[in-house]
This record gives C-alpha cells, structure tokens and sequence, in this order.
C-alpha cells in the first residue's frame, strides 16, 4: 500500500518528522572531505555511524568509499573519545599514509563535548602526525541543521587551513557547494573557456566519477591540494555559489584573509548560469569566448522550441535549500509552476526566497523549510502536480499518486549518471530540460487516447 494511507487533512507539526527530506551532517562532511587529494575522511563515533555514512555516500555514486572512524565503545561514550582518535590518527597515518585526515564529529562525540583542536594539536606535540601531513576538524552534530551544514563545517575548516600572506597569485577561489562530481568538472571547463584560473574547493571529480583502468589506487588523482588551499588567500576574490553550503567559508576568507567573496546561487538554468558567467568574467576581467554564447544560444532555443510542452505545468519540489532555490528560478522562467517546495534544512530565508521567486504566480506557492515528504506528499494528495523533483526517496511519492518524477538532488540511489552528467550550467541546462520533456511527453503518448496519439508532438 506504501503511502496511500497519508491523510489529505493536514495537522501541524512542530515534535515529529515522517520522511524528512534531509540526512544527517557527517554524511555532507564525508562528502566535501572526498575533494580534498589524498584525504581520508574520518568519523569521530561510533562504527555504526561511519557505516551508514559511507554505505548511502556508496549507494548514490556507486563508488567504494573509504573512510576511517574512531570505533566508540562504552568508555569512549562515557569518559570521551580522546584516547580513541590519537590512536586512529597514529594507525591511519602509519597503515594508509594519507595527506590529509579530515575529522567530523557525530551526535555522540559531540554530546560528551570532545574538542577536536586540542586532540590535534595533543596528536602533533606527541608526533603522531608525520612531517607534511595534515589534519583539519568540523564539528558536525546530526541533532543541528542536515547534511548541508556538514558540509559547509567542512569546507570551512577548508578554507581555514589559507595562510596569512600580502601577495596576489591572480586565481579566483570558487566553492562550488555540493554538487555532483560532474558538475565540478562543468565549472572548471566554464573558467578554462573564459581564460580564469581557478582554486576549486572541494574538488569530487576525478574521485567519484574516476574511471575504471585495472589498477588500484587507494587515493584517486582528483582533488584539491593541501597547497592549493593554503593559497586561498592570495586569490583575488571568492565565488560561493549557495548561501547554505558555501557563504560561510567564502565570508570567513574574506574576514580573516582579506579575499573578497562574493555569494550566488548555485548555477542550475539559465538565469543563475548568466550571474555566474559574468560575475567571473568581472573578478577576472575577461571576455566572454564565442562558445559560451553559443551554449547559451542552444539552451534557450530549446526553451523556445519546446515551452508549450512546459507552459502552465505543476511542480513540487523538495531537496536542498541552495538547489532548490536555483531550480525553482529556472522552472519560472519557462513559465512552470512550482506549487509545492520543501527543504528539510532549516532556514525562514529559504521561504522568503521561493516566495519572491515565485511572486508572479497566479497562486501562492506552498513552502516550507525544515519540512518533510509527508507534508508534501498531503499537498498533493489535495491538489495533484504533473511533476515531482527530487531525490529517490520521491519514488513513493510518484507511485502512489501516478505522476511523473524527476530523480534529482541527493540521494539517488535507483539511478545511474548523476556523476557523469553535469546538470549546471548551459550544457547542465539542456540534461534538465530534456530529461523534464522525456517525462511530460511520455506521460502525455501514455494518456493519449488513440484519435490523438501522434508520432509527432
């Protein structure tokens, strides 16, 4: 029966969530860690915690992914974990040799009140860490914020390791918040064409997208460096593109660092690219190349060619706030209708953002940040949609109300390509369009009645 015993009256909530459309902190932390070259991630609790870290980051990229954790026993829960995390940095660093260990925290650790900077810098005086190695730490409690605020403590913790320095090495800083491996790569491509070079941190691609040739490497070659982030601070300023997983390490760079930063939405459709390209352009001075306009010029042509298949169709949406916020823009602006849009991070500025996104709408948007599937799924129930996006979890959701689903966002554990197939950008632009039209023109020869199924639409 799945969901169809969700009652359409809905009640408000403020102690319980039913499918709530976030996950935990150390899981964004383990991710944002994996952008760093010849890091191993490292999980501060308990071993079932590491496990189910690892196990969905593997599920959705489809790739073996390591990481190391301090085992939490009984002492450990009670008296704290010190004694546990210098022996796990001592073994790591002997057994597995990494550049980097990146500690996060879980809700036990945090709890007991452990300080990962003075379990560092106890594991340096003792030598546990060898000479060149490095360690960083966030604090990543699951009882606060998602997955998204995992990952943003990391990147910061990032952006913390950029030195003091008066010099100007001419690169732009970009964090690119947490996207998929392949769009990383899309927004590298993007600064190469204008002529930019770029610090990106983190960096997945060439980690969860690298390709299979027979031999084994216990670090994969992609990545930022160690180097390249102590470097941070001679760039010449910062793009963070999402407000939740990149402003806070682009503020603190420009605070501490002096690297003015500047915050954008995440690049998904075209609005949001434009802002991006030319903000680029500006920091670094450049051109816009002929191929970037042509990309452009592709991708609104779709919009032209195929708008009567979007016009006037209705979305719910749930995912993360810095996503979200972008796609909903990009769906306005080919004149879709986001009714339905749900966050399960917290933040009032996430709904003041879709409200004036979606102003112009002959109706008022149903928003709600902090929410759940459950909720969405009541809207639904009440006004049906022709589109949901979001993550797989949604597939219930589609199945029980027969609608068509976009699986988009993390995670996606049902699928496979997310992390070969940028969907920022221009290009990016073109896969969510045509992967939208595939399924509202499937859905309209599968309704069709047989005076009206055409072999062209």
């Amino acid at each position: 029966m799945l969901l169809r015993h969700t009652p359409t009256e809905v009640a408000e909530r403020k102690s319980l969530a039913i499918n709530p459309a976030k996950t935990c902190q150390p899981i964004g932390a383990m991710y944002a860690a994996l952008g760093i070259k010849g890091c191993l991630p490292h999980s501060h609790g308990s071993q079932g915690c590491c496990s189910y870290h690892r196990s969905t980051l593997t599920r959705h990229y489809k790739e073996p992914i390591s990481a190391a954790t301090s085992s939490f026993t009984e002492g450990a829960s009670v008296f704290g974990g010190q004694a546990n995390l210098l022996q796990a940095i001592n073994n790591i660093f002997t057994v597995y040799d990494p550049e980097v260990i990146a500690v996060h925290t879980t809700c036990l650790s945090e709890t007991i009140g452990d300080d990962l900077k003075q379990i560092a810098a106890k594991a340096i005086s003792e030598g546990k860490v060898p000479e060149g190695k490095t360690i960083i730490g966030a604090p990543t409690p699951s009882y606060v914020g998602s997955h998204v605020t995992g990952f943003s403590n990391m990147v910061k913790a990032m952006a913390q390791l950029a030195e003091e320095t008066d010099k100007k090495n001419g690169k732009v800083n970009i964090i690119p918040g947490w996207v998929e491996p392949s769009d990383m790569e899309e927004i590298k491509r993007l600064a190469t064409l204008i002529g930019v070079e770029i610090t990106l941190f983190p960096d997945t691609s060439g980690v969860l997208n690298a390709p299979l040739t027979g031999e084994y490497h216990m670090f994969p070659n992609g990545g930022v460096t160690v180097e390249e982030l102590k470097e941070a601070g001679q760039a010449t300023g910062t793009l963070a593109l999402g407000e939740w997983c990149s402003a806070d390490a682009a503020r603190w760079l420009d605070a501490k660092r002096k690297v003015p930063c500047t915050v954008l939405d995440m690049p998904f459709g075209l609005a949001a690219t434009d802002r991006f390209i030319d903000t680029l352009r500006t920091i670094a001075g450049a051109s816009i190349p002929e191929s970037i306009t042509t990309e452009r010029g592709q991708l609104v042509d779709l919009i032209s060619d195929m708008h009567q298949y979007f016009y006037g169709k209705r979305v719910a949406i749930f995912g993360d706030p810095d996503q979200v916020i972008s796609m909903c823009e990009f769906l306005r602006s080919i004149d879709m209708y986001p009714v339905y849009v749900v966050t399960g991070t917290p933040g009032k500025k996430f709904e003041k953002r879709i409200k004036a996104i979606t102003a112009d709408m002959p109706f008022e948007v149903k928003v709600k940040a902090k929410g759940d599937m459950f909720l969405m799924h009541q809207w639904m129930k009440n006004e049906p949609v022709d589109l949901i996006i979001g993550n797989t979890y949604g597939k219930y959701m589609a199945r029980d109300e027969d609608t068509p689903f976009l699986r988009w966002g993390f995670p996606i554990l049902d699928r496979q390509g997310h992390q070969y197939f940028p969907t920022v950008g221009y290009k990016g632009g073109l896969r969510l369009l045509e992967k939208v039209l595939d399924l509202l023109l499937a859905r309209k020869d599968r309704d069709a009645p047989q005076e009206t199924f055409e072999l062209v639409l």
